[in-house]
């Protein structure tokens, strides 16, 4: 990155996703042009999938938790990220890293976060309604649950419209561009080259809610 004049592009897949995030809101200095979010859950994660049954065999969604809100359960990489909508509240309160990340919680670096954050020249959120692991799939787009598990797409999270860590600052900006693809699984979204080179030339699998996608 600092050998890069111009800037570097930067994609992050899954989980990676989001431990690139923190780092581009930690780093006061950085010279990411492009963040490409690969498949990650930006807006947290909630469902049975297969993933959750290897690592917790005995629990199922809507107990977990009990395991996740606990200072033991914060050193659980899933668990960071772990946002059960039948408990905001705990979720808010106990999430280490999440609830953080999205200035959810107040905390002294939310303004400097938003900032560091802001130095992106693009996002892009990319995903799709076959991941199968990603749950909601919306997430990858920050579209959430609501307390009924009905999906709230991102531009009606609270986190968009108080614009607490810069996703509404990067739309009026035009440069926020969401990328839906279906008939990808979670685990071929970075290694599957086929869909790499549909996604290059096929710009409609790509949107700008506020500008058009010349440069994703």
């Amino acid at each position: 990155m600092q050998n890069a004049a111009d800037g570097v592009h930067l994609i992050c897949y899954s989980q990676g996703g989001l431990v690139c995030r923190g780092i581009l809101s930690t780093l006061p200095d950085h010279n990411v042009h492009s963040f490409i979010s690969l498949s990650a859950p930006q807006a947290g994660q909630y469902g049975d999938t297969d993933y959750l049954k290897y690592l917790f065999p005995q629990f199922v969604k809507s107990n977990l938790f009990h395991v996740c809100y606990t200072a033991v359960g914060q050193k659980i990489s899933i668990c960071n990220y772990w946002n059960d909508p039948h408990h905001r509240d705990m979720y808010i309160n106990s999430s280490d890293y999440l609830a953080l990340l999205n200035n959810e919680r107040p905390n002294p670096n939310s303004t400097a976060w938003k900032q560091n954050f802001l130095r992106i020249k693009k996002l892009v959120l990319i995903g799709g309604p076959d991941d199968g692991v990603i749950t909601p799939w919306q997430s990858s787009q920050f579209g959430f649950y609501d307390d009924n598990e009905t999906v709230v797409e991102m531009k009606n999270q609270k986190v968009f419209l108080m614009d607490l860590f810069g996703l509404k600052t990067l739309s009026a900006r035009g440069d926020l561009a969401l990328c839906s693809v279906e008939g990808v699984a979670h685990i071929f979204w970075h290694s599957n080259e086929t869909y790499f080179s549909a996604l290059h030339q096929n710009r409609h699998f790509c949107y700008s809610d506020s500008a058009s996608m010349e440069n994703p």
